[in-house]
């Protein structure tokens, strides 16, 4: 159906031209409004880029000091196990030493 000209006028139809600088308007603020979240989302990006950067280097700190508590437990344990061979050796050594003793002084020593 066409309508003439004076119809749409006097009917509050708007014009094709009309029509498409609405169009354009619309486009327009959806755009600037499209930039804005572009821009925000950029900054946030940023922001996490940073923070992993962050993170990562906190992260190799920490598994630094963890390589070097690991290497100083380990030496403990190892300085650990040395004092427990002592231990039975000097024990045994004292063992003997009792046997040798006579049967009267054994039980005044302890």
């Amino acid at each position: 159906m066409h309508i003439e000209d004076d119809t749409a006028n006097w009917l509050g139809i708007p014009s094709p031209l009309e029509t498409s600088k609405q169009h354009i308007l619309l486009l327009e603020n959806e755009i600037a409004e499209l930039n804005l979240q572009l821009r925000a989302a950029r900054e946030n990006i940023f922001k996490l880029v940073n923070m992993q950067a962050q993170t990562e280097s906190d992260r190799d700190e920490a598994l630094g000091r963890l390589r070097e508590r690991s290497g100083e437990a380990a030496r403990l344990r190892q300085q650990v196990r040395d004092l427990e061979l002592t231990v039975r050796s000097m024990d045994r050594a004292n063992e003997d030493l009792r046997r040798q003793l006579p049967d009267g002084t054994r039980g005044k020593l302890r």
